[in-house]
């Protein structure tokens, strides 16, 4: 039963997988290349396209497991349910810098990775990134109980983009970026600005 083929294949792409991790985090996804992966991983260059489909299907498993660290990271991050929201929010940021900050290379593989034009994202990956925005419905809609469910799932996008866009112009280097010394500071601050904004949005509302 060891040796089936299926178990063979799943080794395979385990170890691929790992490799291509491993590439990535010391090159970067621009760095990625299947001949480095496939020496690493002790198989023929042939061998990854038997397993995968190409290296972007690939790299979408790599992502998936990124995606599956950070998932749990900021899970770990809530506070106890019935801690205020904007204690909620500001450990959930803290926890995304800190997780990009340690996870550079994967961590900008995940969203500056593109698939070939006209090719569709695979549904199970889409579902992948639900995570980054599931954790903060909780304590958004403490925030604003006033909200409904469409407009509860539109403002923790909007929360997540506001503080992914300035750790990852400060992880690129930009030169609107803010300095990597004062990102926690900086993300703090945006996160106490938006709570301080929400509060007034609900008094007006």
């Amino acid at each position: 039963m060891g040796n089936s083929r299926e178990e063979k294949r799943a080794d395979l792409r385990a170890r691929l997988i790992a490799a291509a991790q491993d590439q990535i985090t010391q090159h970067g996804i621009t760095g990625l290349k299947a001949r480095a992966l496939t020496t690493q991983a002790g198989c023929a260059l042939g061998a990854l396209y038997t397993a995968f489909e190409d290296l972007d299907m690939l790299i979408l498993h790599v992502n998936a497991r990124t995606l599956a660290r950070l998932g749990e990271t900021l899970k770990a991050a809530l506070p106890a349910p019935d801690a205020p929201p904007e204690a909620a929010l500001q450990a959930l940021a803290s926890a995304y810098v800190d997780f990009a900050c340690a996870n550079r290379a994967l961590w900008i593989a995940l969203f500056e990775h593109r698939l070939p034009e006209g090719v569709e994202m695979p549904d199970w990956h889409r579902k992948d990134h639900a995570v980054l925005i599931e954790v903060l419905i909780a304590p958004l809609h403490a925030l604003r109980p006033d909200l409904d469910e469409a407009a509860l799932v539109m403002r923790s996008r909007t929360t997540f983009a506001a503080v992914h866009g300035v750790v990852l112009l400060a992880l690129q280097g930009r030169f609107v970026g803010v300095p990597l010394d004062q990102l926690k500071s900086e993300v703090t601050a945006l996160v106490s600005a938006m709570t301080r904004g929400a509060h007034l949005g609900q008094d007006a509302g």
